[in-house]
Parts: structure tokens; C-alpha cells; sequence
């Protein structure tokens, strides 16, 4: 059971890793900080984004600490929620694509190791 903990939590780590090298690299596309400040976005909209944001780092921990049935149904629905968000809040440049593959593919293992999660 412990080395199954140790798996999800570090697939998560990887899919945070991803997240923000995404993040990253894509402020250096030109003038992609210039757009981010003119929007304005209202601090409702950063919240939301921010609880979105921490799903996957509270599953960092969670996976560690939770028991087997809550685990197995937070990194399903967090593994989810996650990609949803990454395909609904990202872009099409090529580097966005390339992290977001990574992270889609890490989640989509997340969820099968979950879902295929006994106790015996």
C-alpha cells in the first residue's frame, strides 16, 4: 500500500513540475505578461484559479496521508478536475502543447493506478 502512495504522490509531483515550467516558459512568449496585465482579471477569477492551482499540490501530500478508499477517489477526481483544466485553460503554442501532454499523460496514469488500487 505505502509503495503505491509513493507512486501517485511522485506522479503528482511530476504533473506540478510540468505545471510550472508550462507557466513559465509560456510568459516568455512575446507579449503573453503584456496580455495577462491588461486583462484585469478580477480577483473572484484569480481565487478560482488559484483553488484549481492547488489541487494537484495538495495531492502531493494527500496521496501520502490519505487511507486507500478516500485516496483512490481524491486522485481519480482530482486527476479529473486536473484535466480538465489543463486542456480548458490552456493555449496552442507548442511548448503549452508538449507540457500539457505530459501532464494530461501523467493524470491519466494517476487515475488508472487509482482506479486499479486494491488493498490485497
Amino acid at each position: 500500500m505505502e509503495e503505491m502512495k509513493v507512486r501517485l504522490s511522485t506522479l503528482w509531483i511530476f504533473v506540478m513540475f510540468n505545471m510550472v515550467f508550462a507557466d513559465i516558459v509560456g510568459c516568455l512568449n512575446p507579449g503573453t505578461l503584456e496580455e495577462m496585465i491588461a486583462m484585469k482579471p478580477a480577483q473572484g477569477l484569480l481565487l478560482v484559479f488559484s483553488i484549481l492551482l492547488e489541487i494537484p499540490i495538495a495531492m502531493i501530500v494527500l496521496s501520502r496521508l490519505l487511507k486507500h478508499r478516500a485516496n483512490r477517489w481524491a486522485n481519480i477526481i482530482a486527476g479529473a478536475t486536473t484535466i480538465l483544466w489543463v486542456i480548458g485553460g490552456g493555449n496552442t503554442s507548442a511548448s503549452y502543447i508538449f507540457f500539457a501532454t505530459n501532464e494530461v499523460a501523467s493524470m491519466v496514469l494517476i487515475i488508472w493506478y487509482a482506479w486499479k488500487w486494491t488493498t490485497r
